[in-house]
């Protein structure tokens, strides 16, 4: 399908090792994935595949994204890390999107969605990062939220309180992710927070990968 070829944007960062017997093609497979993460709805995915000459439901599209299982990659060693969280709408219910970006690659490190917002959950997803990358000597840029300081203080991990600058990074991340699930009205419907989390990661993992 050479139509398909001519699309542009890096897919290497897209792992089909999931895939056993698919009759799609695997390039025709990775664009769709790389649209829907990139904010196009699966209804609008489905179209460019037809244009494309491959005929597949938002069902298939939507199951490709969940198995690739994608997420930012590991073994990052940041000099800082903004860390923040924002809210996300699940089929009209409030989740909390916590994410944790290098400013100076303004790359994603990590993200989460939980149901609320605690301390004891903020030190879950300290504990996660800190398995995925090498964070003991980085400084935290945070703004005045107590559970989070609470959070690194007891983690035993360095932070400063900073409003803007370099904490700026994770909020232009947000607003990004925002601006490109616009389509679906900012909100996950007819979804499980499970699956909207998925998305969230693979989401992080397109935002890092080269152009």
């Amino acid at each position: 399908m050479p139509e398909i070829s001519r699309l542009s944007g890096n897919r290497d960062w897209i792992d089909l090792d999931f895939v056993e017997r698919e009759r799609t093609p695997e390039l025709a497979m990775k664009i769709g994935i790389q649209s829907h993460v990139a904010g196009l709805s699966l209804s609008n995915t489905v179209g460019l595949l037809d244009s494309l000459g491959v005929q597949r439901s938002k069902k298939a599209i939507h199951d490709w994204v969940q198995k690739a299982d994608l997420q930012p990659e590991s073994g990052r060693s940041p000099n800082q890390i903004a860390l923040d969280e924002t809210v996300i709408r699940i089929n009209d219910e409030q989740f909390w999107l916590y994410a944790a970006a290098d400013p100076q690659t303004n790359q994603l490190l990590h993200v989460r969605l939980f149901s609320t917002t605690t301390t004891a959950l903020t030190e879950i997803f300290l504990r996660e990062l800190q398995q995925k990358h090498d964070v003991e000597t980085a400084v935290f840029l945070v703004d005045g939220a107590q559970h989070l300081q609470t959070a690194l203080q007891r983690a035993g991990l360095r932070f400063q309180m900073r409003r803007h600058g370099n904490r700026n990074a994770v909020e232009r991340i947000f607003r990004e992710l925002k601006r490109r699930t616009s389509s679906f009205s900012n909100c996950f419907s007819h979804v499980e927070p499970e699956t909207a989390e998925k998305w969230l990661q693979s989401f992080a993992r397109w935002h890092n990968a080269p152009n």
